[in-house]
């Protein structure tokens, strides 16, 4: 049974931060075969969404857009300056998509990348119920300007505080907002989950994107990631929406040390992205 999805991409695979120039890109995307790209906003200023859109219309590209959260960008923090630049910040990535014609914004919102500690059940249950408020204001952002946002489980190194699927449907019936949505990300997945099948299954009719690459943030189809139960679960929630390939170059070190790639992963990073595509082409055809 093959899967009714389209593929894609993000810019992060060749370059950070995405700006106007960046669409330089979207040709080669296009011509691979991919149907969407995915555009990681880590600096709003930088994109002019006008440019951006003619450059999609011309390659025959849909957007996806991901919020990219560091240090100061943290709802959980306790001082109350971080959650309103978190919101001016995500309000700014709400409007570029809106104004792109994607229809939600993805990505870890809840707190700040990087930020794994041991804490008291304490202070662990304070840090939770902020970002449940803070998460229940950007919803409603979110529906102002017609979008969702589709939140995303980290692997343990990178976050304390939402590490599976389980642990993001209880933010989200916490939340109890019907803008809020599911990410799912292999790579963590592949880390957290003791069955890729069930996670899947857990996020059900919320999940809206799904990004992938192999468990070492390589090239699809080169690892050991359980692709078949990818696919069973895909299939068992009736997925439709884009499955995205997410990894990073390591030619742009100050991204590459974020996201700890201290080699290549690839031949070259457009042979990550054509093998890629030929792999999950083959793999949702099957």
């Amino acid at each position: 049974m093959s899967l009714d999805i389209k593929l894609g991409v993000t810019t992060w695979l060749w370059t950070s931060p995405f700006d106007s120039q960046s669409v330089s890109l979207f040709p080669k995307i296009s011509k691979m075969g991919y149907d969407a790209v995915e555009i990681p906003v880590e600096d709003p200023s930088l994109i002019d969404t006008r440019k951006v859109k003619q450059a999609l219309a011309d390659n025959g590209l849909s957007p996806i857009i991901c919020g990219a959260f560091g240090p100061g960008r943290d709802l959980t923090h306790e001082d109350p300056s971080f959650h309103q630049t978190s919101f001016d910040y995500i309000r700014q990535c709400l409007d570029i998509s809106a104004e792109l014609g994607a229809s939600f914004v993805a990505g870890p919102m809840y707190s700040a990348v990087g930020k794994a500690r041991l804490v008291s059940p304490e202070q662990k249950k304070v840090e939770w119920d902020r970002a449940v408020t803070n998460l229940y204001e950007v919803c409603q952002m979110a529906e102002a300007a017609g979008q969702e946002i589709a939140l995303e489980a980290l692997n343990r190194f990178e976050t304390d505080l939402i590490n599976t699927t389980a642990d993001l449907m209880q933010l989200i019936a916490d939340i109890n907002h019907p803008a809020a949505k599911v990410l799912l990300d292999g790579f963590h997945m592949n880390i957290e989950e003791p069955d890729i099948e069930k996670a899947i299954e857990q996020a059900g009719e919320k999940l809206i994107h799904v990004q992938v690459s192999e468990n070492y943030r390589g090239t699809p189809g080169t690892g050991q990631t359980r692709w078949d139960a990818y696919k069973r679960g895909l299939e068992k929630v009736n997925y439709t929406g884009t499955v995205t390939i997410e990894s990073f170059t390591p030619e742009i070190k100050e991204l590459a040390g974020a996201v700890c790639i201290w080699r290549p992963l690839a031949e070259s990073q457009d042979a990550f992205a054509a093998d890629g595509y030929k792999f999950l082409k083959s793999w949702a055809a099957s």
